[in-house]
């Protein structure tokens, strides 16, 4: 019983883990420019396609996830350019734009791959001991990873120049340009890295999922859930939200299946919305 649980406890810790990866990228977006950016799921899409192709070319693993921010911040660029940059401060019109983005890149991936699936191999093969229980050896390396990148995000954001000035164009962007802080470059770079942010989630995920076209659907709703949940105030709102979306689907999915899971996540969120629909951590 207790190996179960270990096991179980570890699982969990992965959800979590990797969902707050996977709903970074959005909440960059959405939270620092008001943009929903309803093709964040394809970003993630592209970023495993970019880890399969590394894969199959016969490049080490690593290659990856360089190719895949080369790939995501071209394209951030070009959509941040020509579609993006005339509707901040439209957030439904954001949101419509990138639905239709989203099915756009779904289409490009299908014409590339087809609608089959993919799958690679595992860059990490075998597992270790944790707390006395063989687990994955790729699991454990992606949550250290991610566990040192968030810290290190949180204290770059909190104590750099760049982080103070995005703070300013979040907080009052008439006044950030009234003392020369470039907002329109800041909010390119902002949308940019949120997309990158997408395609690193999309290199993560893409040895222990099913690569295909429409993998980016579950994780855009999901991680709209996370956002709904624990707020756009802060990255412990972002962590509150992966941790209860994450906790609670990953418990009952394994107590009682997936459907269970995804219907259980879908009741709490629509109970934030009524009681709570500032989230956990609303900004202030």
């Amino acid at each position: 019983m207790e190996s179960v649980l270990v096991t179980l406890g570890l699982n969990v810790a992965y959800e979590i883990i990797t969902l707050l990866v996977i709903v970074l990228g959005l909440a960059i977006v959405f939270g620092l420019l008001g943009v929903m950016n309803l093709a964040h799921g394809e970003f993630i899409m592209i970023g495993a396609y970019a880890a399969y192709f590394v894969q199959a070319e016969g490049w080490p693993f690593l290659t990856a996830i360089p190719f895949a921010i080369l790939v995501c911040a071209i394209l951030g660029y070009l959509i941040e350019f020509t579609l993006i940059r005339p509707l901040y401060n439209r957030p439904f019109d954001t949101l419509l734009a990138t639905w239709g983005l989203s099915l756009i890149l779904r289409e490009g991936i299908e014409l590339i791959y087809g609608k089959g699936f993919r799958s690679l191999s595992n860059p990490v093969p075998g597992s270790v001991t944790v707390l006395g229980e063989p687990y994955p050896a790729y699991r454990v390396l992606v949550m250290v990873v991610v566990l040192i990148g968030m810290a290190a995000l949180v204290i770059w954001y909190r104590r750099s120049p760049t982080g103070a000035r995005i703070k300013a164009m979040v907080t009052n962007p008439e006044l950030a340009q009234a003392v020369g802080i470039r907002t329109d470059r800041l909010a390119r770079h902002t949308f940019v890295i949120g997309t990158c942010f997408g395609g690193l989630a999309g290199v993560m995920v893409a040895p222990l999922t099913r690569v295909e076209p429409f993998m980016g659907l579950d994780y855009i709703l999901i991680a709209f859930f996370a956002l709904v949940v624990g707020g756009l105030g802060s990255l412990f709102g972002l962590a509150a939200g992966a941790g209860i979306v994450g906790g609670v689907q990953s418990v009952l999915a394994n107590l009682a299946g997936q459907t269970f899971g995804y219907f259980s996540i879908l009741v709490i969120t629509i109970l934030f919305l009524w009681l709570r629909p500032d989230g956990i951590f609303a900004r202030k």
